[in-house]
Formats: structure tokens, sequence, C-alpha cells
């Protein structure tokens, strides 16, 4: 199942989490370090999902569950917790912790490397690419821009 089916699924309410999992506890260390491992394509685990009936499930948040059946989230919470808060900006809908664990996240073009925002590293440095905005508006503005900086005009190869 690609990530982003999955990532819809929490938004429909057909994947939740149940009410019994822990909250979000991961660093920013952590959060790093998975964004590296799916970068240099790296195995990160598995998800373990138990499907069962809306109406005897109890789930985390308020989002409305879609009836019938339910996908509850046994294990790989924070993995996906993760890539929500990154991919769309904002934590999910069961969300418990800190947003700020995965908020910043930047990705150095030439180092290829994943670091949380630092302004005196990173301001008008066009090499430090948002990894939420290049997941939300594509890969295509993020192209764009660096194709239309002039800093960057006698790096680029064709």
């Amino acid at each position: 199942m690609k990530v982003s089916t999955i990532l819809d699924q929490i938004d429909l309410g057909s994947m939740a989490l149940p009410e019994f999992q822990r909250g979000y506890v991961w660093n920013r260390e952590q959060v790093r370090g998975l964004m590296q491992s799916l970068y240099r394509k790296y195995p990160i685990g598995s998800l373990l999902i138990w499907v069962t009936q809306t109406d005897t499930a109890s789930a985390r948040g308020d989002t409305e569950l879609t009836p019938g059946a339910v996908k509850l989230l046994l294990d790989g919470q924070q993995r996906m917790t993760t890539l929500y808060g990154i991919v769309r900006g904002t934590p999910p809908p069961f969300f418990d912790g800190h947003a700020s664990a995965f908020a910043g996240l930047h990705f150095h073009l030439e180092e290829e490397s994943f670091e949380f925002y630092m302004p005196t590293k990173m301001k008008d440095n066009p090499l430090w690419i948002d990894v939420t905005e290049l997941m939300q508006f594509g890969s295509g503005k993020a192209i764009g821009e660096i194709v239309k900086n002039p800093q960057l005009q006698g790096r680029l190869e064709t």
C-alpha cells in the first residue's frame, strides 16, 4: 500500500489509532533518521493493522470513523504520524504530542542530508529545500525556483 493511500485513509476515517496506543513520542533526531532512511531506500519496517467493526472500535481523536469496518494501526504509529505531519504539514487527527518534532524539516541538495530549520545556516541558501513544501507543492515548483536562482546558475547540469 502506498503512503499516500494510508494518509488518505487517515483523513477519511477508515484508518485510525486505537485508544490504547500511546501518544507521539519521537524526537527530531528520530524524524530526521526516518526521512534519511527513506531517502537512502533503507527498510523502515512494516505496519501492523487490525481490521475491526467500526461500532466496536475505540479510536483516538475526534475524527468520525467510516461505517462498517475500520483499520486500526497497531504498530507503525510513530512512523505514520511523522510521515503524515511532514507530507500534510499538520498532525493527523489522532495526534497527541509535540508537532514541533516534525515541523521545519529541510533537505540539502548537494549534501543530500536532512536537518531542521536553522536560520543562521539556511536562510537565503537556495540549496536547503523545505521538505513539507516539496511534498505539498511537488518537485516542479522546487525545480522552477532552483532554475531561476542566479546563485545556482553555474552549478546546474543539463
